[in-house]
C-alpha cells in the first residue's frame, strides 16, 4: 500500500509542491463542513498520483498559495467526482479557477452509466470495490484526524486515480475523449461560483405561484438573506427559511409587533432584523417585482405541444441508442419543454456533443427546417 504523506508543516508542503510540479494530472478531493456556516469550512485536501498520495492539512497551513500555485498549472489535468463544490472552495480560496478539469461523474454518462453517478457507484463498477462508509460524517475540522479518517480521506483520490485511467482508456477507445472538451471548460467559468444576491429569488421554489405585491417582497427578502448570510457567514435557512419568505409574503407584516405575530419566526430574528424587515417589507410593496422568467411560468401545455414534445422525444431515444446512451443523459422532457417553449440557450443540449448529436437537428425540426419521417422500418431525418 502506498504510505500516506500527511502535510502540515510549511516544509513538508514545499516539498509536496515540487513533487506535483513533476506531474501531468493529479486526482484531487476535499473533506469540508458547512453546516453551521454560509461558505464552507475548508478542512482537508487530498491528492493522488498511480505514485504516491497526500492529505494536505489547511487548518494547521493557513497560507496553500505554493500549492495552489503548483495545482494551477494549466499543463496539470486536475481529475475530480462532481467537482462543482471542490471547485467552490479552490474559487473561495483563491479567487479563480484551476484548468483544465476532468470530472468522472461528467464523463461517466458516455460510458453508459445513468446522469450524475455517485463515486461509491463508479468505483464498484470498474473496480470491484465496496468503499467504506465508516466516517462519512466525520467531524473533519476537529484535531487530530485519527488513522482510520486519514485513510478514508486519502482512499477518495486513491480510487479516483484508477477510475480515471480506465475511463480514459474507454473514451480514447470509443472516440469520445474530446466530446467532453467543454463540458469539463464549463465547470471552471468563474459565474458559477459568484452569487448575486439580487438573484437569489431565482432558486425559491414556489416563486411562480406568486404576483404582485407578494413575489416583490419574496424577491426583496431573498436578496437581503443572502447579503446577511454571507456577511454572517451563517446558513440562510437559519436567518429565514423559504417557507418563513412566502408567510411574510403573504401577510406582509409592516410593523414589529406584525412581525412578532408571524408564525414560525424566532425572537432573536425580530428583536435584531425586525425593524430592518418590516421597511424592507413596506418598500417592496410599492414597487413592481421582477418579472418571472417564461421558463417560471407555470403554462399547461395544448394537445399540439405534448405531440411535438412526443416527436422530439422520438429522435433524442434514436440518436441515443445510436450511440449507446441512456436518452436522459442526451436531453430529459423537461429540456426538451424548455427548448421548445422557452428557447432555453443555457440547456447543455445546446451545447459541446449533445448539441453535435442530437441538439442541431431538434432546433431544425423545431424550426421547419428538418422533417421527422419512416425509412423502411426506422426513423429518418429528411432536409426539408
Amino acid at each position: 500500500m502506498t504510505p500516506i504523506q500527511y502535510i502540515n508543516t510549511p516544509d513538508q508542503l514545499t516539498v509536496l509542491c515540487e513533487q506535483i510540479k513533476k506531474e501531468s494530472w493529479l486526482a484531487l478531493d476535499t473533506e469540508f463542513l458547512r453546516e453551521k456556516t454560509y461558505y464552507p469550512k475548508f478542512c482537508l485536501l487530498q491528492i493522488a498520483t498511480p505514485e504516491w498520495v497526500a492529505c494536505v492539512d489547511p487548518i494547521a497551513l493557513p497560507n496553500l498559495d505554493q500549492l495552489f500555485d503548483a495545482i494551477y498549472n494549466p499543463e496539470i489535468v486536475k481529475v475530480f467526482h462532481s467537482c462543482r463544490q471542490d471547485l467552490e472552495i479552490f474559487f473561495q480560496a483563491t479567487g479563480k479557477l484551476p484548468t483544465p478539469v476532468f470530472d468522472t461523474q461528467v464523463a461517466a454518462p458516455l460510458l453508459g452509466f445513468q446522469d450524475n453517478p455517485g463515486y461509491a457507484m463508479l468505483v464498484s463498477s470498474f473496480l470491484g470495490v465496496n468503499l467504506n462508509k465508516a466516517h462519512t460524517r466525520a467531524d473533519w475540522s476537529k484535531r487530530p484526524l485519527t488513522p482510520a479518517e486519514i485513510e478514508y480521506a486519502a482512499d477518495d483520490v486513491i480510487y479516483l486515480c484508477k477510475i480515471y485511467q480506465v475511463m480514459v482508456q474507454k473514451l480514447t477507445k470509443l472516440g469520445r475523449i474530446d466530446w467532453l472538451i467543454q463540458d469539463f471548460a464549463d465547470l471552471s467559468n468563474p459565474d458559477h461560483y459568484k452569487v448575486d444576491p439580487e438573484k437569489a429569488w431565482f432558486k425559491v421554489k414556489g416563486k411562480n405561484k406568486l404576483t404582485g405585491k407578494q413575489l416583490s417582497i419574496i424577491q426583496t427578502l431573498a436578496a437581503w438573506r443572502e447579503k446577511m448570510a454571507q456577511a454572517e457567514d451563517r446558513p440562510k435557512s437559519w436567518l429565514l427559511r423559504d417557507e418563513l419568505l412566502f408567510d411574510l409574503a403573504k401577510l406582509q407584516p409592516e410593523t414589529v409587533p406584525e412581525l412578532a405575530g408571524v408564525r414560525g419566526i424566532n425572537e432573536r430574528s425580530v428583536n435584531r432584523y425586525g425593524k430592518e424587515l418590516c421597511q424592507l417589507i413596506n418598500e417592496a410593496k410599492n414597487r413592481p417585482p421582477q418579472p418571472l422568467n417564461d421558463k417560471d411560468k407555470s403554462a399547461k401545455k395544448t394537445q399540439q405541444q405534448e405531440a411535438i414534445l412526443d416527436i422530439l422525444t422520438a429522435l433524442v431515444r434514436v440518436r441515443a441508442e445510436e450511440n449507446a446512451l441512456n436518452p436522459s443523459i442526451l436531453a430529459s422532457r423537461k429540456d426538451l419543454e424548455d427548448l421548445l417553449l422557452n428557447g432555453d440557450e443555457e440547456l447543455p443540449l445546446l451545447h459541446g456533443w449533445r448539441y453535435s448529436m442530437a441538439g442541431k437537428e431538434l432546433v431544425g425540426l423545431i424550426k421547419g427546417q428538418l422533417l421527422l419521417g419512416i425509412d423502411v422500418d426506422r426513423l429518418a431525418i429528411i432536409e426539408k
